[in-house]
């Protein structure tokens, strides 16, 4: 994690996945960001909303710059983690890029209708998932102007 230019800005990034083995990678391939990056994990849809709207053991949680997030998750689905976030007007602007292993049209453009930012499907080669990853990193954390660093 590097500050770009001495900024010393540091992104909130909340990941919302309940796979082991990707949350280790997407750690892994964060540990070179462009931006000094706060990387928080929650693995499944009611962890994720408990930490957006700051309660239960989340109570002392940032307020996510950005949220990854997988569709497929236990007890609350990514669709419906996406559509309260993007119907709450504290939280319809943090941006919610969606990471997940479906390339199936109908949850492209349901995810899309629910207002999600971005669809990346999920490589499921090492390498092609670091590269999305890094993708993540070079667009959204590095070059795009996130809404809560506006508000600072």
């Amino acid at each position: 994690m590097k500050a770009i230019g001495g900024e010393g800005r540091v992104i909130e990034v909340l990941l919302v996945e309940d796979s082991p083995g990707d949350v280790r990678l997407t750690q892994e391939a964060f540990k070179d960001a462009t931006v000094t990056t706060r990387l928080h994990v929650v693995s499944d849809g009611v962890e994720a909303m408990d930490f957006v709207k700051r309660e239960g053991a989340h109570a002392n949680a940032p307020r996510p710059d950005l949220i990854l997030l997988d569709l497929n998750l236990p007890k609350m689905d990514g669709r419906e983690v996406l559509a309260l976030i993007k119907e709450d007007a504290d939280f319809k602007t943090i941006p919610v890029v969606v990471l997940t292993t479906s390339g199936a049209e109908e949850d492209i453009l349901r995810t899309y209708r629910l207002h999600a930012n971005c669809y990346l499907v999920k490589p499921v080669d090492l390498n092609g998932f670091l590269s999305v990853v890094k993708s993540i990193d070079d667009f959204w954390l590095a070059r795009v102007r996130l809404p809560h660093e506006a508000e600072k």
